[in-house]
Protein backbone atom coordinates (compact mmCIF):
# COMPACT_ATOMS: atom_id res chain seq x y z
CA UNK A 1 0.00 0.00 0.00
CA UNK A 2 3.00 2.44 0.41
CA UNK A 3 4.14 2.34 -2.92
CA UNK A 4 0.46 2.99 -4.16
CA UNK A 5 0.63 6.06 -2.29
CA UNK A 6 4.07 7.13 -3.60
CA UNK A 7 2.90 6.42 -7.20
CA UNK A 8 -0.33 8.46 -6.18
CA UNK A 9 2.17 11.58 -4.68
CA UNK A 10 0.78 10.94 -1.69
CA UNK A 11 3.71 11.03 0.59
CA UNK A 12 2.35 11.91 3.73
CA UNK A 13 0.58 8.83 3.90
CA UNK A 14 3.31 6.29 2.31
CA UNK A 15 5.67 7.78 5.19
CA UNK A 16 3.01 6.50 7.48
CA UNK A 17 2.70 3.49 5.96
CA UNK A 18 6.58 3.24 5.47
CA UNK A 19 7.40 3.88 9.10
CA UNK A 20 5.04 0.89 10.33
CA UNK A 21 7.10 -1.09 7.76
CA UNK A 22 9.88 0.25 9.43
CA UNK A 23 8.98 -0.40 12.77
CA UNK A 24 8.36 -4.03 11.82
CA UNK A 25 11.48 -4.44 10.09
CA UNK A 26 13.92 -2.38 11.32
CA UNK A 27 16.52 -4.35 9.47
CA UNK A 28 14.62 -3.73 6.35
CA UNK A 29 16.85 -1.28 4.26
CA UNK A 30 14.66 -0.64 1.17
CA UNK A 31 11.75 0.57 3.41
CA UNK A 32 14.02 2.94 5.65
CA UNK A 33 15.29 4.60 1.99
CA UNK A 34 12.00 4.61 1.03
CA UNK A 35 10.64 6.41 4.16
CA UNK A 36 13.22 8.91 3.60
CA UNK A 37 11.94 9.52 -0.09
CA UNK A 38 8.71 10.32 1.00
CA UNK A 39 9.97 12.51 3.87
CA UNK A 40 11.86 14.27 1.34
CA UNK A 41 9.13 14.48 -1.21
CA UNK A 42 7.79 16.38 2.05
CA UNK A 43 11.00 18.48 1.92
CA UNK A 44 12.08 17.20 5.38
CA UNK A 45 15.55 16.82 4.54
CA UNK A 46 17.01 16.52 7.98
CA UNK A 47 14.51 13.17 8.40
CA UNK A 48 15.13 12.13 5.39
CA UNK A 49 18.77 12.48 5.56
CA UNK A 50 18.43 10.22 8.96
CA UNK A 51 16.34 7.41 7.02
CA UNK A 52 18.89 7.48 4.20
CA UNK A 53 21.97 6.77 6.90
CA UNK A 54 19.87 4.26 8.62
CA UNK A 55 19.32 2.30 5.20
CA UNK A 56 23.17 2.68 4.81
CA UNK A 57 23.96 1.25 8.23
CA UNK A 58 21.58 -1.35 7.79
CA UNK A 59 22.66 -2.43 4.77
CA UNK A 60 26.46 -0.51 3.52
CA UNK A 61 26.37 -2.23 0.07
CA UNK A 62 22.74 -0.37 -0.52
CA UNK A 63 23.60 2.11 -3.59
CA UNK A 64 20.92 3.57 -3.73
CA UNK A 65 20.44 5.08 -0.25
CA UNK A 66 24.22 6.72 -0.23
CA UNK A 67 22.64 8.42 -3.49
CA UNK A 68 20.42 10.02 -1.64
CA UNK A 69 22.40 10.82 0.84
CA UNK A 70 24.39 12.86 -1.79
CA UNK A 71 21.35 14.10 -3.10
CA UNK A 72 20.55 16.09 0.08
CA UNK A 73 23.83 17.48 0.47
CA UNK A 74 23.76 18.42 -3.30
CA UNK A 75 20.22 20.64 -2.46
CA UNK A 76 22.20 21.59 1.03
CA UNK A 77 24.83 22.94 -1.55
CA UNK A 78 27.70 20.83 0.35
CA UNK A 79 28.94 19.51 -2.75
CA UNK A 80 32.12 17.67 -1.33
CA UNK A 81 29.89 15.81 0.98
CA UNK A 82 27.60 15.50 -2.08
CA UNK A 83 30.59 14.36 -3.48
CA UNK A 84 31.83 11.20 -1.31
CA UNK A 85 27.80 10.26 -1.02
CA UNK A 86 27.78 9.76 -4.95
CA UNK A 87 31.21 8.30 -4.80
CA UNK A 88 31.15 5.80 -2.09
CA UNK A 89 27.67 4.56 -3.88
CA UNK A 90 29.96 4.22 -7.27
CA UNK A 91 32.15 2.09 -5.40
CA UNK A 92 29.06 -0.34 -4.79
CA UNK A 93 27.33 -0.19 -8.16
CA UNK A 94 29.66 0.40 -11.00
CA UNK A 95 27.10 0.08 -13.76
CA UNK A 96 24.80 2.58 -12.70
CA UNK A 97 25.31 5.56 -15.65
CA UNK A 98 22.84 7.99 -12.98
CA UNK A 99 25.27 7.63 -10.19
CA UNK A 100 28.05 9.16 -12.45
CA UNK A 101 25.63 12.25 -13.82
CA UNK A 102 24.87 12.71 -10.15
CA UNK A 103 28.33 12.90 -9.43
CA UNK A 104 29.03 15.20 -12.71
CA UNK A 105 26.38 17.66 -11.33
CA UNK A 106 27.88 17.41 -7.65
CA UNK A 107 31.39 18.19 -9.46
CA UNK A 108 30.01 20.99 -11.10
CA UNK A 109 28.36 22.63 -8.39
CA UNK A 110 32.21 22.35 -6.69
CA UNK A 111 33.87 24.23 -9.64
CA UNK A 112 35.37 21.10 -10.56
CA UNK A 113 34.66 21.37 -14.44
CA UNK A 114 37.56 18.82 -15.82
CA UNK A 115 36.47 16.27 -12.44
CA UNK A 116 32.56 17.03 -14.12
CA UNK A 117 33.25 16.21 -17.30
CA UNK A 118 35.12 13.24 -16.53
CA UNK A 119 31.86 12.04 -14.80
CA UNK A 120 29.56 12.99 -17.38
CA UNK A 121 31.60 11.26 -20.07
CA UNK A 122 31.18 7.82 -17.89
CA UNK A 123 27.57 7.78 -17.36
CA UNK A 124 27.69 8.37 -21.44
CA UNK A 125 29.64 5.49 -21.84
CA UNK A 126 27.13 3.06 -19.35
CA UNK A 127 23.80 5.12 -20.62
CA UNK A 128 23.90 7.45 -23.64
CA UNK A 129 20.54 9.00 -22.78
CA UNK A 130 21.16 9.21 -19.54
CA UNK A 131 20.57 12.90 -19.77
CA UNK A 132 17.83 12.59 -21.52
CA UNK A 133 16.04 10.49 -19.20
CA UNK A 134 12.97 12.10 -17.03
CA UNK A 135 14.83 13.02 -13.83
CA UNK A 136 13.37 10.55 -10.91
CA UNK A 137 11.78 11.48 -7.81
CA UNK A 138 9.33 8.60 -6.99
CA UNK A 139 11.60 5.51 -6.91
CA UNK A 140 14.12 4.21 -4.95
CA UNK A 141 17.17 6.46 -6.33
CA UNK A 142 16.91 10.25 -6.48
CA UNK A 143 18.67 13.03 -8.51
CA UNK A 144 18.69 16.54 -8.45
CA UNK A 145 19.75 18.35 -11.25
CA UNK A 146 19.81 22.43 -10.21
CA UNK A 147 22.21 24.06 -11.50
CA UNK A 148 22.88 27.86 -11.17
CA UNK A 149 25.24 29.23 -14.25
CA UNK A 150 23.48 27.16 -16.87
CA UNK A 151 25.26 28.50 -19.74
CA UNK A 152 28.36 27.12 -18.76
CA UNK A 153 26.76 23.89 -17.38
CA UNK A 154 25.37 23.33 -21.34
CA UNK A 155 28.85 24.53 -22.74
CA UNK A 156 30.52 21.44 -20.23
CA UNK A 157 27.63 19.29 -21.37
CA UNK A 158 28.74 20.01 -25.23
CA UNK A 159 31.85 19.41 -24.36
CA UNK A 160 30.64 16.27 -22.98
CA UNK A 161 28.94 15.19 -25.69
CA UNK A 162 31.67 16.06 -28.10
CA UNK A 163 34.79 13.88 -26.52
CA UNK A 164 31.86 10.87 -26.19
CA UNK A 165 31.50 11.37 -30.35
CA UNK A 166 27.84 12.35 -29.81
CA UNK A 167 28.22 15.94 -32.14
CA UNK A 168 24.49 16.06 -32.87
CA UNK A 169 23.77 16.28 -29.36
CA UNK A 170 26.75 18.43 -28.94
CA UNK A 171 25.44 21.07 -31.13
CA UNK A 172 22.03 21.00 -29.31
CA UNK A 173 24.29 21.93 -25.97
CA UNK A 174 26.11 24.42 -27.42
CA UNK A 175 22.78 26.06 -28.98
CA UNK A 176 21.65 25.97 -25.24
CA UNK A 177 24.63 27.66 -24.09
CA UNK A 178 24.63 30.33 -26.71
CA UNK A 179 20.62 31.26 -25.84
CA UNK A 180 21.94 31.56 -22.15
CA UNK A 181 24.81 33.83 -23.06
CA UNK A 182 27.27 31.92 -22.00
CA UNK A 183 30.48 34.26 -22.80
CA UNK A 184 33.13 32.02 -23.51
CA UNK A 185 31.60 30.40 -26.70
CA UNK A 186 34.86 31.24 -28.90
CA UNK A 187 36.45 28.34 -26.58
CA UNK A 188 34.99 25.72 -28.57
CA UNK A 189 37.61 26.98 -31.68
CA UNK A 190 40.67 25.78 -29.39
CA UNK A 191 39.67 23.35 -27.21
CA UNK A 192 40.74 20.35 -28.65
CA UNK A 193 37.46 18.08 -27.39
CA UNK A 194 35.90 20.43 -30.60
CA UNK A 195 38.40 19.68 -32.86
CA UNK A 196 36.22 17.24 -35.07
CA UNK A 197 33.14 19.10 -35.05
CA UNK A 198 34.72 22.82 -35.53
CA UNK A 199 33.85 22.68 -38.92
CA UNK A 200 30.33 21.33 -39.14
CA UNK A 201 28.03 23.85 -40.71
CA UNK A 202 26.07 24.10 -37.97
CA UNK A 203 29.02 24.73 -35.10
CA UNK A 204 30.03 27.34 -37.53
CA UNK A 205 26.91 28.56 -37.95
CA UNK A 206 26.46 28.72 -33.54
CA UNK A 207 29.54 30.51 -33.57
CA UNK A 208 28.42 33.44 -34.99
CA UNK A 209 27.28 36.50 -33.28
CA UNK A 210 23.92 36.37 -31.45
CA UNK A 211 22.88 39.42 -33.71
CA UNK A 212 25.06 38.48 -37.41
CA UNK A 213 21.77 36.79 -38.88
CA UNK A 214 19.88 39.73 -37.49
CA UNK A 215 17.04 41.11 -40.43
CA UNK A 216 18.29 45.05 -41.09
CA UNK A 217 15.84 47.56 -39.74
Amino acid sequence: MADIYMARKDFHDAAVSYKKLTEENPKNAVYWNKLGIALHQQEDLSTALKCYQRAAKVDPKYADAQNNIGTIWYQRKKFGKAIRSYERAIKIRQDMAVLYSNLGYAYFGDKKYQDSIGAFRQALAIDPQVLEHASSRGGSLLQDRSVSDRGRFYFLLAKSFAGAGNYERSLIYLRKAKEEGYASMNDVKTDPAFSAMLNLPETQEILLPKDANSPLP
